[in-house]
């Protein structure tokens, strides 16, 4: 089954409001569904197909420097080889990009649409499920 989020879920991946998603919604740029009485919920898929739209770079300075950075967001592509994978994430307006063998990749079920957390030290991307 692919990943659903809430719409402050959806809004907090992508760095904008709860507001904004909704109006997105009401807007068609982005499809939500019920279960029940349940909250909305978006789909993991359509989500990463929207952040890939918000890939505008961030002000000059407006990025932390420390090495310690843990950037939460969703991913918006893995291509996979024999050996590697190539991971792309949308952290906000961050675009992440980390080389891993394939196996992490599968072991972490990284697919479009799946909250990962991108951990920068130096030049490595490191990828966390949370």
């Amino acid at each position: 089954m692919p990943p659903s989020y809430r719409i402050a879920e959806a809004a907090a991946l992508l760095g904008v409001s709860d507001d904004t998603v909704r109006r997105w919604i009401d807007s068609g740029r982005l499809a939500s569904s019920r279960q029940g009485g349940g909250p909305s919920t978006v789909d993991g898929a359509d989500l990463a197909r929207v952040a890939t739209q918000l890939r505008e770079p961030p002000a000059p300075g407006a990025t932390p420097s420390s090495a310690r950075n843990r950037l939460t967001g969703i991913v918006t592509r893995v291509v996979r080889d024999a050996v590697m994978a190539q991971v792309e994430i949308q952290a906000g307006p961050f675009r992440l990009v980390s080389l891993m063998s394939r196996e992490a990749a599968d072991e972490l079920g990284l697919e479009p649409g799946v909250r990962a957390v991108a951990t920068v030290k130096a030049t490595q991307v490191s990828v966390d499920v949370p």
